[in-house]
């Protein structure tokens, strides 16, 4: 089965809470576009950026960008993970690259620790990788090419199938992903994704990145009647943010 979710900050924006703050200090001071570029004390970034995220002057966040290398999730959590629109995505392709040996399978922690289901899953996952690699070599004998066999073959590939994928986001739309997925409502996978996403640009812009998060911690459950009723801890959120330190 898969090692485990792997990510990595790969670059992000230089000094990504001043671009922001500059940007907002377009809208607020008597300052042409040129005279961005000059230098603002901490004190002037730091009150700019609380005065952007406290009115939900959110545009001037899309100035600053992240880019993230994710490896070892499922189809399952890549296939929500692209649903966020306002971002760029490069995933690997299993058209062109063969599933092989090395590959791994994404298997659910409560599958995990039942020793029947875990059979079960195990088997499901061997017979896919069987059929999977049958396919493959009837089509090279068959003189196909190689692209159109692993094309066909993929077919039969579970969601479980481990993925890999670079997506970058503006830190606006961090802030939507973080509240929707850091959410105990979201799937298991995803939520750790999130949650290790949010701890990485945490330790490169904690003043952009401070009140991001799920709905409950910043304004209440957006839920509704579909709510968990259990809003998160401070000592919770610690922890979700030492899990994700470790899992970068």
């Amino acid at each position: 089965m898969a090692a485990g979710l792997r990510v990595t900050l790969l670059q992000y924006t230089p000094q990504p809470e001043r671009a922001v703050a500059s940007a907002g200090r377009l809208c607020y001071a008597p300052v042409s576009a040129a005279d961005l570029k000059h230098a603002m004390e901490e004190d002037e970034v730091d009150r700019l950026l609380r005065r952007l995220l406290r009115s939900g002057h959110y545009s001037a966040l899309e100035h600053a960008g992240f880019t993230f290398a994710i490896d070892g999730i499922s189809r399952v959590c890549s296939h929500q993970l692209v649903r966020h629109r306002l971002a760029s995505y490069s995933q690997q392709s299993q058209r062109y690259v063969r599933f092989t040996e090395a590959e791994e399978f994404v298997m659910p922690p409560r599958i995990a620790e039942c020793p029947e289901a875990r059979e079960a899953f195990v088997a499901a996952m061997e017979a896919a990788r069987s059929s999977y690699e049958r396919l493959v070599d009837i089509g090279l004998a068959a003189g196909s090419e190689r692209e159109a066999v692993l094309e066909d073959a993929r077919f039969v590939l579970p969601n479980a199938a481990e993925t890999k994928i670079v997506v970058t986001m503006n830190a606006r739309e961090l802030h939507h992903f973080f509240s929707l997925r850091c959410c105990r409502r979201a799937q298991w996978e995803i939520n750790r994704l999130a949650w290790t996403m949010r701890g990485l640009v945490m330790s490169v812009a904690p003043r952009l990145f401070e009140n991001a998060g799920p709905g409950c911690v910043r304004d209440g459950c957006p839920e509704g009647a579909m709510s968990c009723g259990h809003k998160y801890t401070e000592a919770e959120i610690v922890e979700m943010s030492l899990a994700a330190t470790m899992a970068s």
